[in-house]
């Protein structure tokens, strides 16, 4: 089995399990705010199911990023898109975000937007991390 799908699987596996507590965790908060929560047995199923989907190829996903001999792009747009599918997909099936274009279209700009962010603080944080290493190395080797 390739190292990377192994990792993928291993990560999913290991993380999956933290979704459907986030689940009963907001849940929580939102009663507690007072909000009225009135869940049939298949919404409380569709939402635990739907978490564990979500963490499961959220914390897989993150192997993208270490693919060596794949350009930095197609790293990010796998796991971008690995992302965003699932997150959708789950928030369409429980009613999240209601099945209506122009709220799909704003959650699409946040997630892309955040997604963005995300990566390019990331890019520029191992880019100084790098460079720093590289000095010091450079200064040991002389």
């Amino acid at each position: 089995m390739n190292k990377y799908v192994k990792t993928y699987l291993l990560r999913g596996l290991i993380f999956s399990g933290l979704g459907p507590v986030v689940t009963g965790i907001i849940y929580v908060i939102l009663e507690a705010c007072g909000t009225e929560i009135a869940l049939s047995g298949l919404d409380v199923f569709k939402a635990i199911v739907t978490t564990y989907v979500i963490a499961f190829v959220h914390a897989g996903s993150s192997v993208f990023p270490q693919i060596d001999n794949w350009p930095l792009f197609k790293q990010i747009f796998f796991q971008g898109i690995s992302i965003y599918l699932v997150y959708i997909i789950g928030y369409l099936i429980n009613s999240w975000i209601p099945l209506n274009l122009t709220l799909i279209l704003i959650f699409t700009g946040c997630f892309f937007g955040a997604f963005g962010i995300t990566w390019l603080i990331i890019y520029i944080c191992t880019g100084t991390v790098t460079k720093k290493m590289n000095k010091k190395l450079k200064e040991m080797n002389r």
